[in-house]
């Protein structure tokens, strides 16, 4: 810091920039200047070079590339959500419990897409032998998952950036079951956010790469979208909009009033629940 100590820094990897570069959420971020160097562990290490004007630090690595990947699974440790984090530090089991079982090898979400933790390889493969056939569709969990809905955010219909992308052949493949009259099930709100993104008016799915910042609110068409597995949300929240979205705000208060009277389980490590419009 600016008195030359050395300070504790936790930096949580958001996005990447570069080979080299990422976007964090660094604590202690005040103490933080362009120029402080941060030391991860023996011989890994990174650079402040930037503080943003949205609160995040922009650090720059000695390594890139596979080595990069491999210092940071070595040194890091599971990022949870902060209503996680705050109750315990993450242990080696959330390496395993909190990743779906169908995980890429992209690791460029910020949180996992917890609807789809209940999914176990067993399963998937009694999903399959009932004859469902499974589609896969990409998103990165951004960090406005996470972060508190603005007026200017409903105001304008649009929400926090994120990366998607369609295949040509999942597009194709969901088209042709809807056709025949099949329902469309989003396993989670990253995939319901994805083909939502991906949809036209006419409500035909289309091949898609790159970001979406889509708000899907009350008032919301559908136009892929014929049912949704999801967990249930923090109140406040645009996943909690994208369900009343979906289901009528009065049906997911009473839903919401439910679950609690019974003591479900809430947020990442929680309950499921399948909501047919």
């Amino acid at each position: 810091d600016e008195t030359g100590a050395d300070v504790p820094v936790d930096a949580n990897l958001v996005e990447p920039v570069d080979g080299l570069t990422w976007k964090a959420l660094a604590r202690p971020g005040k103490r933080l200047k362009p120029g402080d160097p941060i030391i991860f562990g023996e011989g890994f290490e990174a650079e402040v070079i930037e503080k943003t004007s949205d609160g995040e630090t922009v650090l720059r690595f000695n390594r890139s590339g596979e080595a990069l990947d491999a210092a940071i699974e070595r040194f890091g440790a599971m990022p949870l959500p902060p209503y996680i984090a705050r109750r315990r530090p993450a242990d080696q089991s959330d390496r395993e419990t909190y990743q779906t079982s169908f995980a890429g090898e992209e690791k460029r979400s910020v949180a996992a897409p917890t609807a789809g933790l209940h999914f176990t390889p067993r399963l998937l493969s009694e999903i399959e032998r009932a004859g469902l056939v499974r589609e896969t569709v990409r998103l990165h969990v951004g960090l406005g998952t996470f972060a508190p809905l603005k007026a200017s955010q409903i105001e304008s219909g649009r929400l926090h950036e994120e990366w998607r992308r369609v295949s040509a052949q999942t597009a194709a493949h969901l088209n042709e079951i809807r056709a025949a009259g099949h329902r469309c099930v989003a396993v989670g709100t990253t995939a319901l956010r994805t083909l939502e993104s991906s949809a036209t008016p006419d409500r035909q799915i289309h091949e898609s790469s790159g970001p979406t910042d889509v708000f899907l609110q009350p008032g919301y068409t559908f136009r892929a979208t014929d049912a949704l597995v999801t967990n249930f949300h923090l109140p406040r929240s645009s996943l909690f909009m994208l369900v009343c979205a979906l289901m009528g705000t009065g049906t997911m208060q009473a839903a919401y009033a439910h679950a609690i009277a019974q003591g479900y389980r809430f947020y990442s490590y929680g309950d499921a629940c399948l909501l047919l419009p």
